[in-house]
């Protein structure tokens, strides 16, 4: 299957089983969404993500995070750059989402990385999206 927007595609997975109460969304591999994945469980949104491979196709499985009265952990996620208007920011201008209470996911000369990590680092880039 061919998407103009991958990584758009995985956030919408996501979105979708977290609000349907799935244990797990089902995503093709790539290594950038497998870094966006692990970024998101380093910060406690998700539970776990793992590469599983059939038949010569890899998969990321990402296990889902859930409250103690099964509300999802992630309430929103929202897609800031995109293949047709891609959004670059300079270290000192990395968005707060939330006051600081979401997370910004960043693809920087360094990596990807949270908005936590690059005010860090003091490094800019574009800015992937935005998580809640």
């Amino acid at each position: 299957m061919s998407l103009s927007d991958p990584i758009s595609d995985m956030l919408n997975r996501i979105r979708n089983a977290s609000s349907s109460g799935a244990k797990m969304a089902e995503i093709e591999h790539s290594v950038m969404k497998n870094e966006i994945a692990a970024i998101l469980k380093r910060e406690g949104y998700i539970r776990d993500c793992v590469v599983e491979a059939e038949g010569g196709r890899k998969t990321l499985q990402v296990t889902l995070k859930y409250a103690a009265d099964r509300k999802p952990v992630i309430k929103g996620l929202r897609r800031i750059s995109r293949p047709g208007l891609r959004r670059y920011v300079g270290f000192d201008k990395i968005p707060r989402v939330l006051g600081g209470m979401g997370l910004a996911i960043l693809s920087t000369p360094q990596g990807v990385m949270s908005d936590r990590e690059a005010r860090e680092k003091r490094v800019g880039g574009e800015v992937l999206c935005q998580v809640w």
